[in-house]
């Protein structure tokens, strides 16, 4: 384990990213166009050649409408560094990981980064449920450990959920909230809780949604209609389950029901048998609906 030390109060100048799916991608991309020198790791070749396609059309897109100089697009492509070894990392002020959503896989990856990063740097997690106090205990800079949970996707959304882990100190707080602020975001501040904020309020919303499907209440239109012009969503729950992901949101519903113990978040079957099924929502094409690809067998089918 890494040697603790309190960080430096300068401001944060380099950032590495660890993942470079569109999660990652993106948070690289707001690094880089706030003036940061970007590490991306991922050991995929493809899928850092992706990303940077990703961002360039990006940032090009925000030069047409312009809102973006081609010289600063041009700058913030240029800062952006694509490796395979995290041991590229040891010199950044922050790393940011953006890999699966698993404790486990995050644990071993954070006491990697512990070895390896200066005594100085901050550990983040874009995490959308999993405790930060529990992925800190894997090194030996609790303090210097924090939650950064972006929202899909990064460059758009203008949110920032900041989590405090329970030995997370308060000038690594305030630097990460400065940092934050600096890429654009607004943030909002929680503690190590299951779920968090946004997503201890979502997910049960989206769960429910699923239920009134399974159980024949309405068709899978009218419940997001209903929502839509009813409460005034942007989307409907079951559309927004497709983009974030129909494994995402069971995963996440297994963290609020193991964490609080409380079986109003126990995930609607149906949810289950749609990612058991292969049905994970746009990313695969289709979800709750489809996106191109031809409906497969699984329809709702209650047992009650």
């Amino acid at each position: 384990m890494g040697t603790q030390a309190a960080p430096a109060t300068s401001e944060i100048a380099a950032v590495g990213v660890i993942g470079a799916g569109q999660m990652g991608s993106g948070i690289a991309q707001l690094a880089a166009a706030a003036g940061c020198g970007v590490f991306l790791v991922d050991s995929d070749p493809a899928a850092l050649s992706r990303a940077v396609a990703s961002i360039s059309s990006s940032l090009g897109r925000l030069v047409s409408k312009g809102q973006l100089s081609q010289a600063a697009c041009d700058d913030s492509v240029k800062r952006i560094k694509c490796v395979s070894d995290v041991q590229e990392l040891r010199g950044v002020d922050l790393v940011i990981e953006a890999i699966v959503e698993s404790e486990d896989i995050k644990k071993k990856l954070f006491v990697e980064l512990d070895r390896i990063a200066k005594p100085s740097a901050i550990l983040a997690s874009n995490t959308s449920s999993i405790s930060i106090t529990r992925l800190a205990s894997a090194t030996g800079r609790p303090s210097q450990v924090i939650g950064m949970h972006f929202f899909n996707p990064p460059p758009i959304m203008k949110l920032v959920e900041i989590i405090r882990g329970a030995d997370t100190s308060e000038e690594v707080f305030s630097q990460v909230k400065s940092f934050s602020e600096r890429i654009g975001k607004t943030v909002i501040c929680s503690q190590d809780y299951p779920g968090f904020i946004v997503n201890r309020i979502l997910m049960p919303m989206i769960n429910e949604a699923f239920w009134a499907l399974y159980t024949g209440v309405a068709t899978k239109e009218d419940i997001d209609t209903g929502m839509k012009l009813g409460t005034n969503h942007p989307m409907g729950p079951l559309q927004l389950a497709d983009f974030i992901g129909l494994d995402v949101c069971l995963s996440v519903l297994r963290v609020l029901h193991n964490g609080l113990g409380d079986n109003k978040y126990s995930p609607c079957p149906l949810l289950v048998q749609y990612v058991d099924a292969g049905r994970l929502g746009k990313k695969r094409g289709l979800g709750v609906y489809s996106y191109g690809r031809s409906s497969s067998s699984v329809k709702p089918k209650s047992s009650l």
